[in-house]
């Protein structure tokens, strides 16, 4: 047999002429061997429909593709998930457009939750909306559905703003709109520190439909940028502040002067809808609800709504313990927690307070052969983007982070959260405990408790409503034992390498880290 030879595609031409040439090659072939009744029965039972070119298989006995809404349809969903959903609605009973529906259909965002069903009909009925719900509880749809079949009715840039505290929030925030708002072709514009600055610059210049941006960066594109660069804003018909009980807070690291001035640079409030969301609504933001409004103004009143913050700040599938530690030899209890049988194999968030804490912890992890990465402050933006994502798709099982991992961020099967330093403020525990046992999983929270923490554990027990736990893996397993036994010397060593590596400038790897001159 001849070995066939293959086709080189020149052109559209020419390949539409030598498609005609094997056409009549194949109809004259066809015509030649049809002269048997044989042949015509073989050619029969080589016919297909080719009324559709799709090769996904239609599914048999009647089963659609849609997912079911009613009531019933959510029975094989966790408890947890349950208690959070509104199975008496769904999204087009609560006014959005099929398209809207198709596109977060195909997300797999089928019901809405009790927070989505309360917030997205008064957001379309033009209501300035206040949210509160518990972490996981599908905020972020809240307020962006409403806003993108809002614009989609009247295209128009810049649309919607919307302000969150960190980075790697923006960018989550940033790529959920793009996926919801890709059938009609959305444009949405990342605007945070650690970029280019002159290039967000011309992007906001083209007027994209969303902004989605941190405060200090935006502030600054306000003050230096330019009048061309922000005219877009004058015109903005949406405001939103995710997390906005840690962009309204007052004292240290307040971020209240630079919203006051991106602000400054938008609509005045009777000209636009606001939307603030958070999990734990703080007296500053439930202020808002009674502010002075312009008595001329023809808007309604602001919208109130706090879902599931009392009986479910903390998911019921969370189990919340505490680790009774010398705070000396604190390390070497993490250490041992992330050893330990039941947590080898979890996906592990450790917070921290502070970011040299968090930095001196990945060297000694990294020296003592766990996976690791980290996410703070002191990290460039590049770094912090792809550490994110390493831990996200597993090549790194351990996630060192300090507070701007607390909020919103959204890492699928986090099995364990240890708390090596306990926040000072118990919202700060419920939005760090919030990173597992989302979405129905079960999870662990571990809390190292030094001699000092008694005061911060009894009033975190008091803001959660709930006791926590001595942690236990059963009697074969004794974290203490195990702490003089195995973790003593080891990792006092490692850490006093890694103290080395930091002072030597060395980084993580233990290459030399060439710092420019000045």
């Amino acid at each position: 047999m001849a070995r066939p030879t293959k086709r080189r595609r020149l052109s559209a031409e020419v390949d539409d002429q030598s498609l005609q040439r094997d056409t009549k090659s194949e109809e004259g072939a066809l015509s030649t061997s049809s002269s048997g009744s044989e042949s015509h029965e073989f050619v029969e039972e080589l016919a297909f429909d080719t009324s559709t070119a799709s090769r996904i298989r239609i599914k048999q006995n009647g089963v659609s593709n849609t997912y079911p809404t009613d009531a019933g349809a959510t029975h094989f969903l966790p408890a947890s998930i349950q208690a959070t959903l509104d199975s008496s609605a769904t999204f087009a009973t609560l006014g959005l457009d099929p398209w809207l529906v198709t596109s977060l259909s195909h997300l797999s965002i089928k019901t809405p939750t009790r927070i989505q069903s309360a917030c997205i009909p008064s957001v379309l009925s033009g209501h300035d909306c206040i949210g509160g719900s518990r972490t996981g509880s599908g905020k972020t749809v809240a307020f962006a559905a409403p806003i993108l079949q809002q614009w989609a009715r009247d295209p128009s840039g810049i649309f919607a703003v919307i302000l969150t505290p960190t980075r790697e929030l923006a960018l989550q925030i940033y790529e959920q709109i793009l996926a919801i708002g890709a059938p009609q072709g959305i444009r949405a514009a990342l605007v945070t520190g650690g970029a280019d600055m002159r290039l967000q610059a011309l992007e906001l210049a083209r007027r994209p439909h969303v902004v989605v941006a941190t405060p200090g960066r935006l502030a600054d594109h306000v003050e230096t940028s330019g009048e061309e660069t922000i005219r877009g804003l004058r015109r903005c018909g949406f405001v939103v502040l995710d997390e906005a009980d840690r962009l309204l807070a007052t004292g240290k690291g307040s971020m209240l002067g630079d919203v006051e001035k991106c602000l400054s640079a938008l609509p005045p409030a009777a000209k636009r809808q606001t939307c603030l969301f958070t999990a734990t609504v703080t007296p500053e933001v439930r202020a808002l609800k009674d502010a002075p409004r312009d008595q001329n103004s023809t808007k309604p009143p602001p919208f109130l709504c706090e879902v599931d913050l009392d009986d479910l700040a903390i998911p019921a599938t969370l189990t919340q313990t505490y680790q009774l530690v010398n705070v000396v030899h604190k390390e070497k209890y993490l250490h041992v927690l992330l050893s330990t049988p039941a947590n080898i194999s979890k996906s592990v968030i450790v917070f921290c307070n502070r970011t040299d804490t968090a930095n001196l912890l990945e060297y000694m992890l990294r020296l003592l052969e766990h996976r690791i990465t980290s996410l703070h402050s002191g990290l460039r933006h590049d770094q912090r983007i792809s550490n994110l994502a390493r831990f996200r798709a597993r090549a790194a099982r351990i996630l060192i982070a300090t507070d701007i991992a607390a909020r919103g961020l959204d890492i699928q099967d986090v099995g364990l959260v240890i708390n090596y330093d306990l926040p000072r403020n118990p919202d700060d525990y419920i939005h760090r405990v919030g990173r597992t046992a989302r979405a129905g999983r079960k999870g662990i929270s571990v809390s190292l408790v030094g001699q000092r923490d008694v005061v911060l554990v009894h009033a975190i027990e008091a803001r959660v409503g709930r006791a926590m736990e001595v942690y236990d893996e059963g009697e074969k397993v004794s974290v203490e034992g195990r702490v003089i036994r195995e973790a003593l010397n080891v990792v006092g060593d490692k850490k006093r390498e890694a103290m080395l590596a930091i002072e030597e400038g060395r980084d993580v790897t233990g290459k030399r880290v060439r710092r420019s001159i000045k």
